[in-house]
């Protein structure tokens, strides 16, 4: 894998993952579970705004990676982003990491680094 392609390949993982941090945080930040209530107060907060934001530059961004990979080696690559994700919401939203999600999250890290290695 060339410079050129990581690089924009770790842009699209940052970037995926500050904006699906953001919605997280914009959702956990209301108190209010009740419908319209909830969403009248995440428009208000800035971290819905940041996802959004950071999702309009991910669009941009797997287009670039896109034009330099195959799209099959392209989405295997883009998997990543569950692992990052997922590590990011433990470290950030004391989420749990269950037995399960352990293992899944080997085999996909074992996957893009097999589909990674070939290009």
């Amino acid at each position: 894998m060339n410079a050129v392609v990581f690089s924009v390949w770790m842009l699209t993982i940052i970037i995926d993952t500050v904006g699906q941090l953001a919605f997280k945080a914009a959702a956990f930040e209301s108190k209010s579970n009740n419908g319209l209530a909830h969403w009248k107060f995440m428009l208000k907060r800035p971290w819905l705004w940041v996802g959004i934001i950071c999702y309009i530059f991910e669009f941009v961004s797997w287009l670039a990676f896109l034009s330099l990979v195959p799209l099959s080696i392209g989405v295997m690559l883009g998997c990543i982003n569950i692992v990052v994700i997922m590590l990011a919401g433990r470290l950030f939203f004391n989420e749990k990491l269950t037995k399960n999600r352990i293992v899944g999250v080997i085999l996909i890290g074992l996957g893009v680094s097999i589909v990674g290695g070939g290009i």
